[in-house]
């Protein structure tokens, strides 16, 4: 029994290593662009960076919609191929992104951001519903924290030391990494299903038609909706940091150094990781949810603190970063490892977690191509690092508000049901 035990357990990290290795590998496909600075091209009279990166994300976004529906229903025996087809297409689209006039390459970043917002539900399919989910899609989320900076950095040294150009990089970037990711992909298809343990204390997970998400969403829509709002000031932040980090370090005075952006995420993929797997230890549901949301609210209290520190002065521009990548994926990552996970775990109904984080997801990304159309709004300011900072201030305070309430409701909400299922 025990070596079935152990045997069990090496396949999950050997699948948490896949699942790393298959998301990090997506962020060459998706990220490599932003490392690019394109200064001096504009397109339709804006800077064309900015346009890029909102029609990537409107292609991003669009997936994430469809990906409500397709990620949650589709079955697990066409889940690795379908990872395969997104990435291939989101590859061809860099092709034509590097050969096609500046007008058009709008349309070819809308068609490379069309089929990655997809990806991440399909890994994290073959992860949740375990005892060990936490552990595992932390590991799976440490991908996207360090992998972001690791293909700038790459991006960066195409073009600073291969001479590539900043049109040709991210078609270049994506081909170093294509076989590692369809490597990966092999291995993390052969992961075991959730066990007879597994199953009995978070809940069968099994795949939703419309009906069962429906249900699901009306029985907690008060929570969930402020749980939505928060994720969406995470995304807008996040996503506006990760973008728009070459103009942020340039404003705080570093912009020589493509090992910076590595260095950074490398230390908040550690320090994040460890804090949301410890969640596995936590056997109670409404107690892992309870402990989850306060170290969420302090880790929103990091970044308006660090912020303010450093507006006086206090910090270096590394430990800035570091702080505020800390703050900033302590809750965004809590999502998609602990928060969701055990609200479908406490819950009688049918549901998996795939279905809640891609409503979130499409909820979240759309608030940040909101906000990046608003051309006004970046007009007033070519200063991204003050842009970034105001930003931050007011999204962060108002998500602790939310989540005390968020906390609140699930508290009253669940703990019958969670009693009633123990």
């Amino acid at each position: 029994m025990s070596d079935q035990s152990s045997t069990s357990r090496k396949s999950l990290w050997i699948a948490a290593a896949a699942a790393f290795s298959v998301y990090f590998c997506m962020y060459a496909f998706r990220k490599p662009f932003t490392a690019a600075a394109f200064e001096g091209k504009e397109v339709f009279n804006n800077e064309l960076k900015s346009m890029l990166i909102i029609s990537q994300l409107i292609g991003y976004m669009t997936s994430k919609f469809v990906g409500v529906r397709l990620v949650s229903e589709l079955n697990r025996k066409y889940r690795a191929l379908a990872i395969v087809g997104l990435i291939v297409f989101s590859e061809l689209a860099l092709v034509l992104f590097a050969i096609l006039p500046d007008d058009y390459k709008l349309l070819a970043m809308f068609l490379n951001g069309l089929p990655l917002g997809m990806v991440f539900g399909f890994v994290l399919s073959f992860l949740e519903g375990r005892t060990t989910t936490e552990a595992l899609s932390a590991a799976l989320c440490a991908s996207f924290i360090m992998s972001s900076g690791v293909v700038k950095s790459i991006g960066q040294w195409l073009i600073q030391s291969k001479n590539v150009g900043e049109f040709q990089m991210p078609m270049v970037t994506g081909l170093i990494f294509l076989l590692p990711l369809l490597f990966s992909v092999w291995v993390l298809q052969k992961t075991p299903p959730p066990s007879t343990l597994d199953v009995q204390a978070r809940n069968k997970r099994s795949t939703m038609n419309k009906g069962d998400r429906w249900n699901f969403f009306a029985a907690y829509w008060p929570g969930l909706l402020l749980l939505f709002i928060v994720y969406v000031t995470l995304t807008i932040i996040r996503t506006f940091r990760d973008d728009f980090g070459v103009e942020i370090w340039q404003g705080l005075g570093v912009s020589d150094k493509p090992s910076v952006y590595a260095s950074s995420e490398t230390i908040v993929m550690v320090i994040v990781t460890m804090l949301n797997a410890v969640a596995i230890y936590m056997r109670n549901n409404l107690h892992a949810l309870r402990v989850t949301f306060i170290i969420m609210t302090l880790a929103f209290g990091l970044l308006i603190c660090s912020t303010f520190i450093q507006n006086h002065g206090g910090i270096t521009p590394l430990f800035y970063m570091v702080l505020c990548g800390i703050g900033l994926y302590i809750p965004y990552v809590a999502f998609h490892t602990t928060v969701f996970e055990r609200i479908v775990s406490a819950s009688p109904l049918r549901g998996n977690l795939v279905f809640l984080m891609y409503l979130a997801d499409s909820i979240g990304y759309l608030g940040y191509v909101v906000l990046l159309s608003v051309k006004p709004f970046f007009e007033s300011s070519t200063n991204k690092l003050a842009l970034f900072q105001n930003i931050l201030y007011t999204l962060a305070g108002f998500s602790i508000l939310c989540l005390i309430i968020a906390a609140i409701y699930f508290q009253n909400r669940l703990s019958n049901k969670e009693a009633l299922r123990r």
